[in-house]
């Protein structure tokens, strides 16, 4: 039965519950704060390897700081402004900073504690040592001293507060050290803040390789050289975050680039909405930041040092394999590999094989890091510059590397005649710097350069070369779900899709004409745009689905994404499983919806995976209608019977779906279907990596019951396409149950 034949049934609308009701619906901030926690746990699981568990140390500052500097900023900003407005879930802005503030001091607590009782005793045991000052011996003081003298005082440059002085302005996240300073107890003290040289070493060797001191405890001991002639009273190490959200008018901007500049001047100089000290600090210390910051209480961290861990990373650099994973290098696409790189013609001479070629022959399914990012999106835009055939180039760039060959390529393509049009946009927040610097590489190249949709972030992955051929012009097009970004592709899980197809290359050529022209277009083929179609679409698919539920046919929806934050999107799945569909889906981080709860949610679940990688691609699976016998049967848009897959930029929050452009692309080759349903049954089976929310919004992680072999989604995925090269399109037997619905049995890696 299509849904076509199905009666016309209205959005499933319950009499006896009220989808308005905020106690169904999780906060976005203490969700996000939630997804930390299960990062924090990879720092504290001991299964995980020691070195490995320092890396996540250091992630979890990272995360955090980030989310103070947007988030908490955010808040405040809105409390400052007089904003009362309820969220979804019920919580003024006042009522969330409240919670959050509460919420994020116990993850820091639980993350110093873990540093001091976990992981400084288990390095230690393993040889490598971070000691106090005072633990050295006479020897190596005297060294450490010399290196002092020689290597770190030049750097340093001590600012004091009195009245010959103002108060020193402290740079967003940069560790320092306040030092108080008097000649008698009479007397005030005199507050000096030192940075701590972000350009030294922070763990400083004592022993190569197997014993440090933090540079924040050499200084400390050697005062006397920097403040000559005056009595140091006492020290504490300290560290402020500031806001990073700075208000800006798009609509009055005369020039988008001085907008932008402007916002990185003023975020230099905003307001600090934290300040981590450590716990013993002097109370005038605290007090004399504290006033001069203008911070509340709630503001103020206390915490057992060495407080800033992003430094701990270098840890992970040592040359010590058996405490880490095993390293993982990215591999060949098998249809992109040696051994299909050629061909041959009737006399059996050998010639190159394009990437066109393959990409005409069928669709092409990128899977990173699995897939090495240079042999297969780095290739398509090398071989795209220089390919004489080629006669334009277009790409929309939301991050990209510092040293980005992706530019470099443009740029190739440019001076060998192409027509290039490259979409960057200035707004990506923390590229804004570097992406301003692209675009006057880009310009001064010739090269027509788009800054973004007034209102709107560009953020769709999209990319377009237009090929003439024997029978006219081809388009190939690139729709991923990561950025152009080469780092970025060895440490994210991303999808992406290779494609000759014609009514998607149209779409393209219609997406990035919005990107130059006057006003984003409205009409597409194929793909799911945002803010066009793409709410409406996605709405009508999760309505089918009830539909079909409601008429007694199979139902059901699978869906990876990194956040779900939107209230309609997740009013609409509430309808939908009460409507009798069955609903998994696979959040990385924000997750508003409740599972599990009686007569509501009953059929839905909940799952995040947390691992060495971090999971960024997105999944829209939806069952239209009947439970397929093959997977990977092609079906209409408008056909029922066969499932709907769609990979793609956007997650499914308000921002992504009314303020940012975005890009979904169906996919529809069979062989593709069959890998994608691959990896989320894989994911639905892990019990290593996954955790399953709680009807809370607590997550537990997911272990194997007795006996019961490890399901490892990314360790599989690994082990899957090194076998699948090895074997040159080899098929895989998976490792892990297959009894939830979706696969039935492992496809061939050809895709």
């Amino acid at each position: 039965m299509t849904v076509e034949e199905l009666p016309d049934i209205e959005p499933y609308e319950p009499s006896d519950v009220d989808l308005s009701d905020p106690e169904l619906y999780l906060n976005r901030e203490l969700s996000e704060l939630a997804f930390q926690q299960r990062v924090l746990q990879e720092t504290i699981d001991e299964r995980n390897p020691l070195l490995e568990r320092v890396r996540f140390l250091a992630i979890v500052t990272r995360n955090l700081d980030e989310f103070v500097m947007k988030r908490i900023g955010g808040l405040k900003q809105q409390i400052e402004a007089g904003v009362t407005e309820e969220t979804v879930d019920g919580r003024t802005p006042r009522e969330q900073w409240d919670a959050v503030q509460q919420k994020l001091r116990p993850i820091l607590r639980k993350q110093a504690d873990c540093y001091h009782e976990q992981l400084r005793p288990a390095l230690a045991e393993a040889g490598i040592e971070i000691v106090d000052y005072g633990e050295l011996g006479t020897d190596r003081r005297a060294e450490l001293d010399e290196y002092f003298r020689e290597s770190i005082k030049p750097t340093l440059t001590p600012l004091s507060f009195d009245p010959a002085h103002p108060f020193p302005f402290i740079s967003n996240r940069s560790l320092s050290l306040a030092v108080l300073t008097g000649e008698s107890t009479d007397e005030e003290p005199t507050f000096t803040r030192i940075k701590i040289p972000p350009n030294r070493p922070r763990l400083v060797e004592v022993a190569e390789g197997s014993r440090y001191v933090l540079i924040e405890e050499v200084i400390r001991h050697n005062l006397d050289a920097v403040l000559p002639n005056v009595e140091v009273l006492d020290t504490a190490l300290f560290r402020l975050t500031r806001n990073a959200e700075i208000s800006r008018d798009e609509e009055v901007a005369e020039d988008l680039i001085e907008m932008i500049e402007d916002v990185l001047e003023q975020r230099r100089f905003a307001s600090v909405v934290r300040m981590e000290i450590e716990s013993d600090a002097n109370p005038y210390i605290r007090e004399t930041l504290q006033e001069q910051l203008e911070l509340g209480d709630p503001e103020i961290y206390h915490l057992d040092g060495p407080i800033d861990y992003r430094d701990f990373a270098t840890l992970t650099e040592l040359d010590r394999p058996e405490l880490k994973r095993e390293p993982w290098s990215p591999r060949s696409h098998p249809r992109l590999s040696d051994g299909h790189g050629s061909v041959f013609d009737e006399s059996g001479a050998e010639h190159d094989r394009s990437i066109f070629a393959d990409i005409r022959e069928s669709d092409i399914l990128l899977h990173h890091p699995y897939h090495d990012f240079g042999e297969t999106v780095q290739r398509f835009l090398t071989e795209a510059a220089n390919d004489p055939q080629v006669l334009a180039v277009k790409a929309a760039i939301y991050r990209t590397a510092s040293d980005s060959e992706v530019i470099q390529s443009l740029i190739e393509a440019a001076d060998n005649g192409k027509q290039v049009a490259v979409m960057v946009e200035l707004k990506a927040r923390f590229d804004e710097q570097n992406n301003l610097e692209w675009v006057r590489r880009l310009e001064e190249n010739g090269i027509h350069v788009a800054y973004g949709t007034l209102g709107l972030k560009t953020h769709s992955k999209t990319a377009l070369v237009v090929r003439s051929e024997g029978d006219g012009v081809t388009l190939y097009s690139h729709v991923g779900t990561g950025n152009y970004h080469s780092g970025t592709a060895k440490r994210y899980v991303d999808l992406g899709v290779l494609t000759a197809d014609r009514d998607i290359g149209q779409d393209l050529v219609t997406l990035f004409n919005s990107f130059t022209g006057p006003g984003l277009d409205k009409e597409f083929r194929k793909l799911l745009v945002a803010p066009v179609t793409m709410r409406e679409k996605f709405t009508q698919y999760i309505r089918r689905e009830a539909k079909y539920a409601q008429a007694g046919q199979p139902a059901r929806i699978v869906v990876k994404v990194n956040s779900l934050e939107d209230g309609a999107i997740v009013e609409e799945l509430y309808r939908a499983a009460m409507a009798g569909v069955e609903i998994d889906l696979v959040v990385r981080d924000i997750c508003r919806l409740r599972p599990g709860l009686d007569g509501i949610s009953e059929n839905v679940s909940v799952h995040s995976v947390v691992g060495r990688f971090l999971e960024h691609s997105r999944i829209f699976y939806f069952e239209n209608g009947a439970r397929a016998e093959d997977p990977g049967a092609v079906a209409t848009a408008s056909e029922g019977g066969h499932p709907e897959y769609y990979i793609g930029s956007a997650d499914w929050m308000t921002r992504n779906l009314d303020n940012r452009v975005e890009a979904v692309t169906p996919v529809e080759d069979p062989r593709l279907r069959r890998e994608l349903k691959f990896n989320l049954d894989l994911i639905l089976a892990d019990n290593v990596q996954r955790w399953a929310m709680n009807p809370d919004g607590s997550y537990g992680q997911q272990q194997p019951e007795e006996g019961e072999q490890q399901v490892s989604t990314q360790e599989t995925l690994m082990r899957k396409t090194t076998q699948t090269v090895e074997t040159d399109r080899g098929s895989f037997t998976p490792e892990f149950p297959t009894d939830n619905g979706i696969l039935v049995e492992a496809p061939e890696n050809d895709g």
